[in-house]
């Protein structure tokens, strides 16, 4: 790689979309891959497939060995300018107001406590007044 790099933006590196001219950008590198195509082990429509974006997770995805990184010296042509490159954001979902799960009334929840203690009173009385006569 030369001392001075070249920068490109990614629109003129989506360009390069063709199995005659075809360039990649793998983190912030600009490679032309043109002449790798037919050796690629994956097959050029996976190299012709990353063409027009940021192909870093594409490339890291697969685990490329350190002779296929070493490889990607010969093929390298500038830098990417990052001001042309989407971020990436992280997936933030909206907020919500909180979700209060109990809004019976108060004078529900005491009939839920009281109904069953007057049933069971009522069938303890019962039991006491047959057993009694």
């Amino acid at each position: 790689m030369g001392s001075e790099s070249k920068f490109f933006t990614l629109a003129e590196v989506s360009e390069h979309n063709s199995p005659k001219d075809c360039w990649l950008v793998v983190e912030g590198k600009v490679y032309d891959v043109t002449k790798f195509l037919e050796d690629h082990p994956g097959g050029d429509a996976v190299l012709l497939s990353a063409t027009g974006k940021d192909a870093t997770d594409d490339f890291e995805d697969v685990g490329h060995s350190s002779t296929a990184k070493a490889m990607m010296d010969e093929f390298y042509v500038g830098e990417i300018d990052t001001s042309t490159v989407l971020n990436k954001t992280k997936y933030t979902p909206p907020k919500q107001p909180h979700y209060n799960q109990d809004k019976t009334p108060k004078f529900i929840k005491l009939l839920q406590f009281l109904v069953p203690l007057l049933i069971l009173g009522l069938a303890v009385g019962i039991r006491f007044y047959t057993n009694s006569t």
